[in-house]
């Protein structure tokens, strides 16, 4: 059966292209085997439950002591270096089943499920976006077979990114929403940025598109409200952060160190290239920085490394403008170390800036901008801070689509559906 463009409906007359159910299930269920499969190959030591990383570390300070805190390599103190969901997830499973080879297990399976939810909603997701049925169903088999190692907060970012998008289109195109509906979009918004404060921007982007036409779509004050429900899902973590860590912020603490790691005498291309030179001086892995946080506490540890660097990119503008390319070329075309990495990557955005190309001529403005929203501004942060190639994977969802559409794009507006 061909892969046709359907318009943006995802109907079909037969075949997995009826039913963005049946397309989900394909592609999740692909990339759980697959992964799956690989997973009973890891060696042992991988799975069972560590506290090499600052997620696990604080996940077993959970366990054991009631404290988010303790994530760098020697004990700091309470903590606002990530976000609460994985680490609150992760001591969950530890209360359940203990800091076992079994936890380790549930949670790697859990990461594994999360990533093949991300790739099976994109059939979904293209034809809310009114793409092309058959390139959302490319797109996630196309994900769904890409070996790579499972993170936390990629998986759970995209997918916030996806249902944001459909959220806020339906507000734009659907009927007027509700004061209470507003104030609900807001709050889950709000709280998945508990997940990943990145999605930030996308989210701001979203509300002043919204704003800019409110004459014509939900209104000022229920797009008010909607900010209201993120301001107030955000309170109860950013009091609990102004108690434990003295001062307030926006969720996480570290940007000041993040901002350093990336802009420094010596700095690298990305933080690999930092680590190898022995230039990155993050806690988790240099004692002695560990130990000035616990010295100072975590916030103004991190306040001074944010003064020292902005101190360094005022006096190195050239540098400074210099990583910063280097991180907008890597986002968008991989990590300059691994030539096999920066091929895939640049050769995915090629075919999504031609599917793009392809298929903006069809959709209407709303449409436009809610593509647009999160490749535009979920970056932003990442071309100043230190670069991983991570950092981009919660954007790979929408790069797939956009792909497939320089293959399958959608047909023009007339013929299509709206919702």
């Amino acid at each position: 059966m061909p892969l046709e463009s359907d318009g943006g409906e995802g109907r079909h007359p037969a075949g997995l292209l009826s039913s963005p159910r049946r397309g989900f299930l394909l592609v999740f269920l692909l990339h759980v085997g697959f992964q799956g499969f690989f997973l009973t190959k890891l060696d042992v030591r991988h799975v069972m439950p560590h506290t090499r990383f600052e997620v696990t570390a604080v996940a077993m300070s959970l366990y054991e002591r009631g404290a988010f805190a303790d994530p760098y390599c020697v004990p700091t103190g309470p903590t606002a270096h990530m976000p609460p969901f994985h680490p609150a997830l992760l001591a969950g499973i530890y209360h359940l089943l203990g800091p076992n080879l079994a936890a380790g297990y549930v949670w790697w399976f859990l990461l594994i499920a999360s990533h093949g939810a991300m790739w099976g909603m994109l059939p979904w997701l293209a034809a809310r976006l009114g793409l092309s049925a058959g390139g959302g169903l490319l797109a996630g088999l196309a994900g769904a077979l890409l070996p790579r190692w499972p993170g936390y907060v990629e998986a759970p970012s995209a997918i916030a990114i996806g249902l944001m998008l459909v959220a806020f289109l339906a507000r734009w195109e659907g009927p007027r929403p509700s004061a209470t509906g507003s104030l609900l979009l807001g709050a889950a918004v709000g709280a998945a940025l508990h997940v990943s404060p990145s999605l930030l921007p996308v989210a701001l982007g979203l509300l002043v598109w919204e704003a800019l036409g409110a004459a014509r779509r939900p209104g000022l004050l229920r797009s008010a409200l909607v900010a209201a429900g993120m301001l107030l899902a955000c309170v109860p973590w950013t009091l609990r952060n102004e108690r434990a860590l003295g001062g307030l912020f926006f969720l996480r603490s570290n940007f000041g160190l993040e901002l350093r790691m990336g802009n420094h005498e010596g700095a690298g291309a990305n933080l690999d290239l930092s680590a190898r030179g022995g230039t990155e001086r993050h806690p988790r892995t240099d004692e002695g920085e560990a130990r000035k946080v616990a010295e100072l506490g975590e916030l103004a540890y991190m306040r001074a490394a944010g003064r020292e660097a902005r101190a360094w990119i005022v006096s190195h503008p050239g540098d400074f403008l210099r990583l910063t390319g280097l991180r907008v070329l890597q986002f968008w075309l991989g990590p300059v170390d691994d030539p096999v990495a920066m091929l895939g990557t640049g050769l995915l955005t090629v075919l999504s800036a031609v599917g793009a190309w392809r298929a903006f001529p069809s959709l209407p403005a709303d449409r436009r901008a809610a593509l647009l929203a999160p490749l535009l501004l979920f970056p932003l942060v990442y071309y100043l801070v230190g670069f991983e190639a991570r950092y981009r994977q919660p954007l790979d969802g929408l790069a797939f689509l956009l792909a497939a559409c320089a293959f399958l794009p959608p047909r023009p507006l007339s013929t299509a559906a709206m919702g």
